[in-house]
């Protein structure tokens, strides 16, 4: 198709003077309508050069943003390392080997003793003094009493205590395998909470009280037997009862606390012994419940707390860390676990021989907090007007390696100022024993 065009340009101006139309305009003359084309039109105004640097501006901007947020990221994740250096100085991080195979094969094998190189380190003839009699205030499966029955021949006194019938009869079949008829070792097995081991060793016969233990332990950990029995109710992701009771015999449940004590009482348990923040949304959902027949089972108690939570992934603001949390504080309500904890720690030190030792395994930071500080009374007892208790510092102890720090106090020594942790080959192949921390307190030998 043959056309012809010509060109006419035309200026207009408005009434301000800032601002002016510039165009260009084809002409077309052919046999056919022109078509219609607008693409060579161009316009442009005072506005859309300031739009334009609008638009510059907004760029670098948007580059500066990018700038600081790779910026910040980069801070945060210094921050993260400082964090994470700050916490392994917080604690003593064990460089014992974990032997795998230091367990025997059989129904027992099931719960692996935690820190079991560092606990037998801790009462080793290295201390310089011989171990005649220990105390396993939580014998469990008998994984820490067998090893230090081995280690120590010199041994004429063990008494082994928990609440657990179960597993106090695996730890019984256990320890019975080292005893021989001429041997002079005298064993007691009882079933009994801690929190009365000093009647229980002021009843035996061979009075050990006098002149006290020379070593005696706490593993304040739930055994894999009780977190795999769902009828136990221990198990977050577990179908089973909502007992949770440690010792079967005893009347309270956590099916009780839910459906029955006040509400008030409900959310202090799960802010003060889960931590749990969202702690008010699920203390009205749990009452409210109880007008629907109540939670009578793991399953349902899940299912509340599934539903009160926003993030329904699993993680750390996920609703498994959340029931994590709930489950924790139920077991703390119902076995009164950290009022009996810091008065045990005070009778088990009483019980001890001057220059004994007592060694504490916990597992989550309440109960860690509550052996650092009780420690520190013990060592220390507060009287009016005394502020400062005068505690001294040591580094390194020349016969045993283990002991870095030591906090030395009028009545006994913390010899863990920092807790000693798991290896991170153990944590690698016991991942249960990640969360512990074993403290150690000495008491003082008193020189005439």
């Amino acid at each position: 198709m043959a056309f012809r065009s010509s060109i006419a340009k035309f200026s207009l101006f408005s009434s301000s003077s800032s601002q002016s139309l510039h165009f260009q305009h084809f002409f077309f003359t052919c046999t056919t309508p022109p078509p219609r084309i607008f693409r060579f039109c161009s316009i442009s105004t005072a506005s859309g050069v300031k739009n334009k640097a609008k638009k510059e501006k907004q760029k670098k901007s948007k580059n500066l943003k990018a700038s600081t947020s790779v910026s910040k990221s980069s801070e945060s994740a210094s921050l993260s390392s400082k964090l994470a250096l700050v916490k392994e100085k917080r604690r003593t991080r064990s460089t014992k080997e974990f032997d795998e195979n230091a367990i025997p094969i059989g129904d027992t094998a099931a719960h692996i003793p935690v820190m079991l190189a560092e606990v037998l380190d801790v009462f080793a003839s290295s201390s310089g003094r011989p171990l005649r009699s220990f105390v396993d205030c939580t014998v469990g499966a008998g994984g820490h009493s067998s090893a230090i029955i081995q280690a120590h021949p010199e041994l004429n006194f063990y008494m082994g205590m928990d609440v657990d019938p179960i597993a106090l009869d695996k730890a019984q079949d256990r320890i019975s395998d080292f005893f021989s008829e001429d041997s002079d070792l005298k064993a007691y097995i009882v079933l009994k909470n801690f929190k009365y081991v000093k009647s229980l060793l002021a009843d035996s016969d061979e009075k050990p009280l006098d002149p006290g233990v020379d070593g005696m332990m706490m593993d304040l950990g739930m055994s894999s037997m009780q977190v795999d029995d769902p009828e136990r109710g221990f198990r977050v992701l577990g179908d089973g009862p909502l007992d949770m009771r440690m010792d079967p015999q005893a009347s309270l449940k956590a099916e009780d606390i839910l459906n029955n004590w006040p509400e008030t009482e409900v959310g202090r348990i799960l802010r003060v012994y889960g931590e749990e923040s969202n702690w008010y949304s699920l203390q009205n959902k749990i009452v409210k419940a109880r007008s629907q027949g109540g939670l009578h089972s793991t399953t349902q108690l899940l299912d509340l707390i599934r539903k009160s939570t926003l993030g329904f992934k699993g993680g750390r603001q996920g609703w498994i860390k959340t029931a994590t949390r709930v489950f924790q504080a139920l077991r703390i309500a119902v076995n009164d676990e950290l009022n009996v904890l810091q008065n045990s720690l005070y009778t088990c030190f009483d019980c001890l021989a001057p220059g004994g030792r007592l060694a504490v395994i916990s597992f989550h930071s309440l109960e860690d907090r509550v052996v650092k500080q009780t420690f520190l009374d013990i060592i220390n007892p507060k009287t009016e007007g005394d502020e400062d208790g005068g505690e001294v510092t040591k580094i390194m102890e020349e016969n045993e390696e283990w002991i870095k720090q030591t906090v030395k106090g009028l009545k006994g020594t913390v010899l863990t100022k920092r807790p000693i942790t798991p290896s991170e080959e153990e944590e690698r192949l016991n991942r249960r024993s990640r969360s512990a921390k074993l403290r150690v307190i000495q008491k003082n030998i008193v020189v005439c």
